[in-house]
C-alpha cells in the first residue's frame, strides 16, 4: 500500500494510527501468513474497494480488508524461512539436507532478539520441510542443533531457542544449565551429558562441581523416585570414578536395591541403557537370590528389558530353567505380551532354537490371541498392539504355530480370532485366509459369518438403545472388571487348584460370548418407527385381532421388532412362532399355530397400524 492509501485509511479510521507501520508493510510483493488462510503473497491493493488482493495456496486473488488483516495477518520479513523457501528454494533444500543447525540459525535471525519459542520454530520448520517428512527429519536435526555452540536449547516447548551473539562450547552450555536449574532430575540428566563430553576433553575441574550437585540430588532430593535415585547414584559413581575418587558415597547403589520388593517398581522406570547394569547390580547385591529375582522381573518385563533379562539368564547358564519356566507360564496362561513378542521374534534364532523349540505350538497362538484381546480391552486409546502387528506382518508366523495343529484345534483358534477385539475386520479376514490355506474346511466359518450378517433384524429405536447400553456396559465395565479379577486370581498361585481363577475365566467366556452376540445383532439391526406397516396384511408394526376357532376367544396382538416383545401385554416379537405364523396373512385368513404338542387355529378378524395408535 502506498502512503496515500495508508493516509486515506487512517483519515477514515483515526484509531488505526497506532498500526500505521503494519499497514505500510502490506505492500505488493510482500509475503504474509494469515491466521485462517495460511501462507500467501500480497499481489496488489484495490484502492476503490479498499481491499488487498492476496494469493493464498488455495485462494488466488483473494480480497481482504487491510483493517481486518491488522489482527489476523503477519507480514513476513524477507529473510523469514517461508519467504526464502519461495525466493531461494535451492539453498533451503540444501540446508534441510546438510546443515539443519544453520537452517535454525537463519530462522532465528528473522525474529526479534533472535529468539523464538520451540513451538513457533517447529510450526515453521514443519511448513518448510513438509509435514510428511518433518517428524523424522526433526528427530535427527535436533541432535545436530544441540551440538551447535551458536544456539541456546530450550528445556520446554514454551521456552525459546536463542541465537547467541557469542558462541559457547557444549560443555559450557551444560554447566550453565546445571548451575541454573534446581531440578534434581534435570541435574542428573545434565551430568550424564557432561560426562559423555568429558570422556573426550579434559574438564575435570568443572566436573567437581557437577559431582557435588549430583551427590546432593541423590542424597537429599524428594523430587525423584526410587528408579531415578538409583540411576542418579550410578551417574554419581561414574563421575567419581572419572575424577579418580575412591570414596564410597551414600546412599550406595546396593543399599537402594536392598529391599527386593522394590525391584519391579525400579525396573519399570530405569533408562533403557541402564537396564543391563541394573541386572548386574541385582546379581552383585543378591547373589543367592538373583536368578529367581530376575525370573520374576522377566515375567512382568516390558520392551527391551525382556530381552535383557533373557540374555542375562542365558549368559549365566540358566537356559534349561528358562525353558522350563516359559513352558510352565504357557500352561498357566501367565505368558504376557512382551515375552510372547520376544518368543515369536526369536523363534528362528540359532542362539535360542533349543530354548524355544517346544513352545512353537498352537497353544502359543492361543496365548497370543488372549494377550492381544486383553490388551485391547485394557487400552484407553487406539494405540498399536505390537503382538497384533507382528501376527499380521510376519507372513509365516501363523503357519509355524499351526504346524502341529489338528483341524479341530485350528477351527477353535480361528473362532477365537473372529471374536478378538485387537484386530480390525479387514485384518481378521487376512489372518483367517492364512488359516484357510492350511485347513481349507475353515472356509465354512467365513461363509457362516457372512450369512449371519445378511439377515437384518427389524428393531424399534427404543429397544436398540437398550441393547446398545447393554453392550456398552459389558465392554466398558463388566469385561474390564473381569480382566482385573483374572489378573488378581492369577497372583494367588497354582492355577490348577485356583477356583477363583477358574470362575473368573468361565465368567470371561460368558461375557465374551455375550459381547460377540450383541455385536453381531447390533450390526444386523435396522431401526424402524413402524410407519411402513400396512393395513392390508400382517407385518412388523401392526395390531392384529384374532379369534381362536375352538374357544371362540378373541385377542388383540401387537407385532413389533425383534427386541420389543412383552408377552404379558400381548406385544410379540415378529420372530416368535406366533408372530412368524401371522406375518403376511390378511383379514379372514386362518392361521395354524403349533404350541408344544397341540395345534390351534386362529382366524384373523382385523388389522390396523400400530403407528396410528401412538
Amino acid at each position: 500500500m502506498n502512503s496515500e492509501a495508508v493516509s486515506a485509511l487512517i483519515a477514515k479510521t483515526p484509531s488505526l494510527k497506532a498500526s500505521k507501520a503494519k499497514i505500510e508493510s502490506m505492500e505488493p510483493g510482500a509475503y504474509c501468513v494469515h491466521r485462517s488462510w495460511g501462507f500467501g503473497q500480497i499481489k496488489s491493493y484495490d484502492e476503490a474497494a479498499q481491499r488487498l488482493l492476496i494469493d493464498f495456496k488455495d485462494k488466488p486473488g483473494h480480497p481482504m480488508d487491510p483493517v481486518f488483516c491488522i489482527s489476523t495477518m503477519d507480514v513476513l520479513p524477507s529473510n523469514h524461512l517461508l519467504v526464502r523457501k519461495e525466493t531461494d528454494n535451492a539453498r533451503i533444500i540444501e540446508l534441510i539436507a546438510e546443515d539443519p543447525a544453520q537452517l535454525l540459525v537463519d530462522a532465528l535471525e528473522s525474529y526479534p532478539n533472535n529468539a523464538a519459542t520451540a513451538i513457533e520454530i517447529e510450526i515453521v520448520m514443519a511448513q518448510v520441510v513438509g509435514a510428511d517428512k518433518f517428524k523424522k527429519w526433526w528427530t535427527t536435526a535436533r541432535k545436530a542443533i544441540a551440538k551447535d555452540p551458536r544456539i541456546t536449547i530450550p528445556e520446554k516447548k514454551t521456552e525459546c531457542y536463542i541465537r547467541r551473539e557469542t558462541p559457547i562450547s557444549a560443555e559450557d552450555e551444560i554447566l550453565e544449565q546445571f548451575q541454573s536449574t534446581r531440578s534434581a532430575r534435570r541435574r542428573i540428566a545434565l551430568a550424564v551429558d557432561l560426562l559423555d563430553t568429558a570422556t573426550k576433553k579434559d574438564i575435570k575441574i568443572e566436573l567437581n562441581e557437577i559431582l557435588q550437585g549430583v551427590v546432593d540430588a541423590v542424597r537429599d532430593s524428594n523430587q525423584i523416585n526410587s528408579s531415578e535415585r538409583l540411576y542418579g547414584a550410578a551417574v554419581r559413581d561414574d563421575l567419581a570414578k572419572f575424577l579418580g575418587s575412591e570414596v564410597e558415597m551414600k546412599p550406595t547403589q546396593a543399599s537402594l536395591i536392598a529391599e527386593v520388593r522394590d525391584l519391579a517398581t525400579i525396573a519399570g522406570d530405569i533408562p533403557v541403557h541402564f537396564q543391563r547394569r541394573y541386572l548386574d547390580l541385582i546379581n552383585q547385591t543378591h547373589p543367592i537370590e538373583s536368578r529367581d529375582l530376575i525370573f520374576n522381573l522377566l515375567k512382568i518385563s516390558q520392551g527391551k528389558f525382556t530381552t535383557e533379562c533373557i540374555n542375562f539368564l542365558v549368559e549365566h547358564d540358566h537356559s534349561e530353567e528358562l525353558a522350563a519356566a516359559l513352558k510352565r507360564w504357557q500352561t498357566e496362561q501367565n505368558l504376557r505380551a512382551p515375552v510372547l513378542l520376544w518368543i515369536v521374534k526369536n523363534r528362528h534364532s540359532k542362539k535360542f532354537a533349543k530354548l524355544l523349540n517346544d513352545l512353537i505350538t498352537p497353544r502359543l497362538l492361543s496365548a497370543i490371541f488372549f494377550a492381544i484381546d486383553y490388551e485391547a480391552l485394557q487400552a484407553a486409546t487406539t494405540r498399536r498392539i505390537p503382538l497384533a502387528d507382528i501376527l499380521s506382518e510376519d507372513k509365516d508366523l501363523i503357519a509355524d504355530l499351526l504346524s502341529t495343529a489338528d483341524p479341530e484345534t485350528a477351527r477353535d483358534l480361528a473362532n477365537t480370532l473372529l471374536l478378538n477385539q485387537g484386530f480390525e475386520e479387514l485384518t481378521k479376514k487376512s489372518l483367517l485366509a492364512r488359516f484357510i490355506k492350511i485347513f481349507p474346511k475353515i472356509q465354512s466359518l467365513v461363509a457362516a459369518d457372512a450369512e449371519s450378517k445378511e439377515e437384518q433384524l427389524i428393531v424399534s429405536r427404543a429397544s436398540h438403545a437398550i441393547k446398545r447400553a447393554e453392550y456398552e456396559n459389558i465392554v466398558s465395565k463388566k469385561i474390564p472388571e473381569n480382566s482385573k479379577a483374572i489378573a488378581t486370581a492369577r497372583e494367588h498361585g497354582d492355577l490348577k487348584e485356583n477356583s477363583e481363577y477358574k470362575m473368573a475365566k468361565q465368567d470371561q467366556q460368558v461375557l465374551m460370548a455375550h459381547k460377540t452376540n450383541l455385536e453381531r445383532d447390533l450390526g444386523r439391526a435396522r431401526i424402524t418407527d413402524f410407519q411402513e406397516a400396512s393395513k392390508e396384511q400382517v407385518s412388523v408394526g401392526t395390531i392384529v385381532e384374532v379369534k381362536n376357532t375352538t374357544s371362540n376367544q378373541t385377542t388383540r396382538y401387537t407385532i413389533l421388532g425383534v427386541w420389543d416383545g412383552v408377552p404379558e401385554k400381548n406385544i410379540l416379537s415378529y420372530k416368535t412362532p406366533f408372530g412368524e405364523a401371522l406375518l403376511g396373512k390378511k383379514a379372514g385368513d386362518i392361521v395354524t399355530v403349533k404350541t408344544g404338542a397341540s395345534e390351534d387355529d386362529y382366524k384373523i378378524i382385523s388389522i390396523q397400524r400400530y403407528a396410528d395408535t401412538l
